[in-house]
């Protein structure tokens, strides 16, 4: 069968489609629209793509091929997302995530909490080049630090992604870092060098934005946490020893183990703790009050895969020591498979390429060639659901026009991450919002506006574009 181009209006449909039936599903769903509703629409968009597809003759193997390739490119996610709700209820029964907590309460004034969630977020997913791991680590610790503390989550959330994706962007660890200049044509550290120069100045100004929002929260008078500290010893036996746990998951990424190992160990390593420090909570937990074989590992095995609930005298820390486990993640996987379908199917019909190519030729200048990336990278993380392919499709599309315009590729490369890596947060279907949500427990609309790092990347690159700021040529 021959392939007809597929003309831009015909592109843009599964794509208006999509946004004017989500937006309504919203409207309609409001908060429950993750639970299941825009799964099916994003089906439904893949299904309208298709149909696209077929008036233009494009076989059915072919997007069937792409869907396959699309959805196998995201198994690591689901794999990680997976052990991250093992995570989750092994850590909570092991008191990891109690200690983090207690600990947390003791040391972290309420007035610089917000500036000092950013501040370790950003060295954490520096060293292990992963915005997921530091979420899914710190993150939800600090997360329940911030609650005990009565500051609003979207707040806590908005400063663990903003430093989480500060470090995805400039590590040389981060797979993405090594994705942009790849598809650009430049080379690693002249990549994060160039980088620095938007980055340095969007991190300055998110920090100066979070030390304003903590001097102007009314939790800056000491807060009376005795009985939250008292709800915690109580019920865990806590030690310093606890924290073993994440700094063997920390250590083994930064020795560049694959996060799956790593997370794995932690599992491993957090139920042979709970074991020795918690012995007391595991025999609360069974049902005849004996902590035998079978109880054990019932117990266990029901953090790791179901549900883990434990009750304190404490109303704030009864909600948050709940673990849906890896059945908790399954919501969020379901969103990224159904996305990864929609994006496959766009990607075959030619709709993505046909998007990049219309905005590189109203590109006249170079500031004009750079907002067409950023429109670009925005549009496939919008449609495709994906940073990869965000990165991917705009670098294949934009990288020769970028050379003939006598413009060095590290500029793309910038490009691609300042509007790329970090804008899929922000997107409640895409992979990245996705994630953080399901991890966090924070919703995509509850931390945007709080995610500063992540919006204001693409407006700085815009600006240092706008005014020829470093903008470097090939010779």
């Amino acid at each position: 069968m021959n392939q007809k181009p597929l003309p831009l209006a015909a592109a843009l449909i599964p794509i208006i489609v999509l946004i004017l039936l989500l937006s309504y599903n919203v409207f309609v769903f409001k908060d429950d629209a993750l639970g299941g509703s825009n799964q099916f629409i994003l089906l439904f968009g893949g299904v309208v793509a298709s149909i696209v597809g077929f008036v233009y003759k494009v076989p059915y193997k072919r997007m069937l091929a792409r869907v396959s390739e699309s959805v196998q490119s995201v198994t690591p996610a689901v794999l990680i997302l997976l052990l991250v709700g093992a995570l989750a209820g092994t850590w909570l029964i092991s008191g990891v995530i109690p200690a983090m907590i207690y600990y947390g309460l003791q040391i972290l004034d309420p007035s610089f909490f917000l500036p000092a969630c950013l501040v370790v977020c950003c060295f954490i997913s520096l060293a292990t080049g992963s915005s997921w791991t530091t979420s899914a680590t710190v993150g939800i610790a600090l997360i329940g630090i911030g609650n005990a503390l009565s500051i609003p989550m979207g707040m806590t959330a908005g400063a663990v992604i903003s430093g989480a994706y500060f470090g995805d962007k400039m590590s040389p660890l981060s797979d993405t870092t090594n994705l942009a200049p790849a598809m650009a044509g430049s080379e690693l550290f002249t990549h994060i060098r160039y980088m620095t120069y938007t980055t340095a100045p969007s991190i300055l100004i998110t920090l100066g934005v979070f030390v304003v929002l903590g001097f102007g929260l009314n939790t800056h008078q000491p807060a009376d946490i005795s009985p939250i500290l008292e709800a915690i010893s109580e019920k865990f036996n806590l030690s310093g020893l606890l924290f073993l746990v994440p700094a063997t998951v920390i250590f083994l990424i930064i020795k560049k183990s694959p996060p799956l190992v790593a997370l794995f160990q932690g599992v491993l390593i957090a139920i042979v703790f709970a074991l020795i420090f918690q012995r007391p909570l595991l025999i609360e937990l069974t049902q005849n009050g004996i902590l035998n074989f079978e109880n054990g590992y019932r117990i266990i095995l029901d953090s790791i895969t179901t549900k883990i609930e434990i009750q304190t005298s404490s109303v704030i820390l009864s909600d948050l020591f709940v673990s849906g486990g890896m059945h908790g993640m399954l919501g969020t996987i379901w969103l990224i498979i159904c996305a990864m379908v929609f994006g496959g199917v766009l990607d075959a019909i030619g709709a993505l390429e046909t998007i990049s190519r219309a905005l590189l030729r109203w590109a006249k200048s170079t500031f004009q060639l750079i907002l067409s990336t950023v429109a670009s990278s925005l549009t496939v993380n919008i449609t495709a659901s994906d940073q990869y392919l965000a990165i991917v499709v705009p670098g294949k599309m934009f990288a020769k026009s970028y050379k003939d315009r006598n413009l060095a590729p590290e500029n793309l490369s910038r490009t691609l991450e300042d509007a790329g890596t970090v804008t899929s947060v922000l997107i409640p279907w895409n992979t990245g919002g996705a994630y953080q949500s399901g991890v966090l427990g924070v919703g995509v609309a509850e931390y945007f506006i709080y995610a500063v790092f992540n919006w204001i990347s693409p407006l700085m690159t815009l600006f240092f574009a706008l005014f020829r700021i470093k903008i470097k040529s090939l010779v």
